[in-house]
């Protein structure tokens, strides 16, 4: 069976910045319904689209094409006070950009903590970053009606809450 609109696709990938640094390599494989639904970058997902069990993919995508670029705007440098006792550098919160005036929450991640003050980065870890993502096709199937209602793979034998 071909990749097509309405089939599931499972795969493995590993994601490598610009100098070929692997900075991820999935061990067990992932699957997402092809076609617009969102589950996996557009310019994967149309190089993926024809292509069968076996077959080989690589794609090299500029920022604006995976996570977007850096935006030196989401750095926030907030009082110490405004924190749990334990803040530590990784520990990440939900929240909206200062500059913000609509409802949509980050993940701000802790990037540094002083005595005084906590600064935190709302952007995505690999934002502005060139990324190449190579993967393999390990499986393709007829999505259900279930999944194309509800627009994402479930799992087989799972149940399944929204």
């Amino acid at each position: 069976m071909k990749i097509a609109k309405d089939t599931v696709v499972s795969l493995n990938y590993e994601l490598f910045d610009s100098t070929g640094e692997l900075l991820e390599k999935v061990e067990e494989q992932i699957s997402y319904l092809h076609g617009g639904y969102d589950g996996i970058f557009p310019l994967v997902e149309e190089a993926l689209h024809g292509k069968s069990i076996g077959d080989k993919c690589s794609v090299t995508m500029q920022p604006d094409d995976a996570f977007g670029e850096y935006d030196h705007n989401l750095v926030e440098v907030e009082p110490r006070s405004s924190f749990p006792k334990e803040v530590s550098v990784g520990m990440q919160f939900e929240g909206a950009p200062e500059a913000s005036d609509d409802d949509d929450f980050l993940l701000f991640t802790v990037v540094e903590v002083t005595d005084d003050e906590v600064t935190v980065d709302g952007n995505h870890p690999l934002a502005g970053k060139t990324l190449t993502f190579n993967c393999t096709v390990t499986g393709v199937r007829k999505a259900t009606a279930e999944e194309l209602e509800h627009g994402h793979v479930h799992e087989e034998g799972v149940g399944h809450l929204h």
